[in-house]
């Protein structure tokens, strides 16, 4: 008779192998429905499996089909419903849910745009600059809009630079297109 208490007993319940002709099963040993989620490692090739955030283990797919691997430990599978069949239909479906590309909220201080949800904006009349910062607990100010900054290698362009940076390096700003930004910055390329 085969013994299926283990320390691993949450490895065990999900891969068991003599569920199928085990003699003694329990609860313990059957495959139990599981809240899997998956983090796209590589996208396509390699997935980061967890179950309620905790990690469970990765899958990976090869020339043979996927294979799951945890503590040193492999699980062959030949193919996607079989890996589905064993962590839970959701498994990918959420994991392509979770990853769509995010939608883009623009937003604006004095008509300078920015792309984070601006706290505390300000226009600084002496340094003539639109200034927010991230969040209630920030202490870093950052400038809206679209800036020319002098590096040691020449001029780089800039989109909501941190106050400080603008304070350290000569700059041209702020400028409220990107269009305008890039024709300074070719009448600065010329001199």
């Amino acid at each position: 008779m085969q013994n299926h208490s283990t320390p691993d007993t949450h490895f065990k319940r999900l891969f068991c192998a003599y569920r199928s002709t085990c003699l003694t099963k329990t609860k313990d040993c059957e495959v139990h429905e599981m809240n899997s989620t998956t983090k796209i490692l590589v996208p396509n090739k390699e997935w980061l499996i967890q179950d309620n955030k905790e990690k469970i283990g990765s899958i990976s797919k090869n020339k043979k089909g996927y294979t799951f691997l945890r503590n040193g430990k492999s699980l062959e599978f030949k193919d996607l419903a079989e890996v589905k069949k064993q962590f839970g239909i959701a498994l990918f479906e959420e994991s392509i849910k979770k990853h769509k590309e995010p939608v883009d909220k623009n937003y604006s201080i004095y008509d300078f745009p920015c792309r984070s949800k601006p706290f505390d904006p300000v226009y600084s009349v002496k340094k003539k600059l639109p200034l927010f910062s991230k969040s209630s607990k920030s202490k870093s100010q950052y400038c809206a809009g679209y800036y020319i900054i002098s590096r040691r290698k020449g001029w780089a362009t800039s989109f909501c630079p941190k106050l400080i940076t603008l304070d350290r390096y000569p700059y041209y700003g702020p400028f409220k297109t990107e269009v305008e930004m890039k024709a300074m910055l070719s009448k600065v390329d010329k001199l």
